[in-house]
């Protein structure tokens, strides 16, 4: 059994997952100090990708990274290399996709935060970098992990905007889904449903840990 798209979807999903966690982070805490109407425009824009059909949002970014787009050009013109085709695009399309959960579950845990603590630490002398890291992002970890989980779950079974800017290509960008789907459209039902396990097998497991370690962080909590 050929295992390229079981450690290709991993290492695109833990890329993107990193990459998502800290501009979700960032954005979410800069956002949640707007004002009201900015706040709105920024979390439309920001959110748009999480109930976009995933081909629509692949689309998207296909038009943006392609060869004859001004990105796509630049970058073929001074790396002679392609943004589309290749195992790092679907990066692109999983960080895009996944961002809304990242940022919407990090915002909601920011806006939760006891404002009157910050305030606090601003009284004595504390610095805005040394709050954030040290006091906000320690007491939002349960949102913040569980913004993580979603993310690396989702990326993990991307599939619509993935096919679009990768395609399938064995040994090059073939992931867990576009092997699925390869395997279902040419009649092997039998190895669609090993790498569907497969799948199944590894999203239970994050859950699993996820799970306990929301258990611990209520039990320090009670204690």
């Amino acid at each position: 059994m050929d295992y390229f798209p079981l450690w290709n979807s991993l290492r695109i999903s833990l890329i993107a997952t990193v990459i998502t966690f800290f501009i979700g982070i960032f954005l979410a805490y800069y956002v949640v100090k707007l004002p009201g109407i900015v706040k709105g425009i920024l979390d439309t824009l920001f959110t748009i990708p999480m109930v976009l059909p995933p081909t629509v949002a692949g689309f998207i970014i296909l038009k943006l990274i392609s060869p004859k787009s001004p990105l796509g050009e630049l970058v073929e013109k001074y790396f002679d290399a392609t943004l589309t085709m290749k195992w790092y695009a679907a990066i692109i399309a999983v960080v895009v996709v996944t961002f809304p959960l990242m940022y919407r579950t990090a915002r909601s845990s920011f806006e939760a935060f006891d404002p009157d603590i910050i305030a606090s630490g601003r009284t004595l002398c504390l610095s805005d970098t040394y709050i954030f890291w040290h006091i906000l992002l320690p007491n939002c970890k349960a949102g913040i992990i569980a913004g993580l989980v979603l993310a690396f779950a989702r990326g993990l079974g991307e599939y619509g905007a993935t096919s679009m800017v990768a395609g399938y290509i064995p040994h090059r960008t073939a992931t867990i889904s576009t092997t699925v789907a390869y395997f279902w459209q040419t009649n092997q039902d039998e190895k669609a449903f090993q790498w569907v396990l497969i799948n199944l097998a590894i999203s239970c497991a994050v859950m699993l840990i996820v799970n306990v370690f929301e258990k611990r962080i209520s039990y320090g909590k009670e204690v």
